[in-house]
């Protein structure tokens, strides 16, 4: 059996980092992307503006031109093109690297890989029925709930057509 690569393995580590900052595909940007790209494009790899790499992050603007809010009232910011795009690059390699490890482990232990995914797949068989049950359940309980409300209201509607008018409201109305 071939060895696992280290980059694969280092993926696996856990690496506690409770820095709060702008991330871009779940990864931090002025700690990852920037000097990333800063390298990149030291190195001559890649070429992103100096001023998207000197301010990444930019105020949203509307059609009009005037600053962008959430609903929330906070201003709406973005990641620079050049940055944004540079980094689905990276992830589009990302995920084909993965595949490729992955099939290449599939193909070079066919038997063995075949034997652990039948494994997962009968471990996970009785979770998805229970869940499968349980969505049922939740589902029938709330179409039970919304028929109930809807005779509800259909009841409230009727025997308020069905209750005359008080006289003392109709002679106020009038006036």
């Amino acid at each position: 059996m071939n060895k696992t690569p280290q980059y694969i393995k280092n993926l696996l580590l856990p690496n506690p980092q409770a820095q709060r900052e702008r991330r871009v595909w779940s990864i931090p940007l002025e700690s990852v992307w920037i000097p990333l790209s800063l390298a990149t494009n030291l190195m001559g790899d890649t070429s992103i503006p100096y001023d998207a790499l000197g301010c990444p992050i930019r105020l949203g603007y509307d059609k009009d031109g005037s600053v962008k809010f959430t609903k929330t009232g906070r201003p709406v910011t973005k990641v620079v093109k050049p940055i944004s795009d540079s980094v689905a690059l990276v992830r589009q390699n990302f995920v084909a690297n993965l595949q490729q490890y992955s099939e290449e482990v599939a193909t070079s232990n066919k038997d063995a890989y075949a034997k652990l995914f039948e494994k997962c797949r009968l471990a996970g068989k009785p979770i998805g029925i229970h869940d499968t049950a349980e969505l049922d359940k939740a589902v029938k309980l709330q179409v039970e709930e919304a028929l109930r409300q809807a005779q509800e209201q259909a009841q409230e509607e009727a025997q308020e057509e069905a209750t005359p008018p008080d006289p003392a409201k109709v002679l106020a109305t009038v006036s």
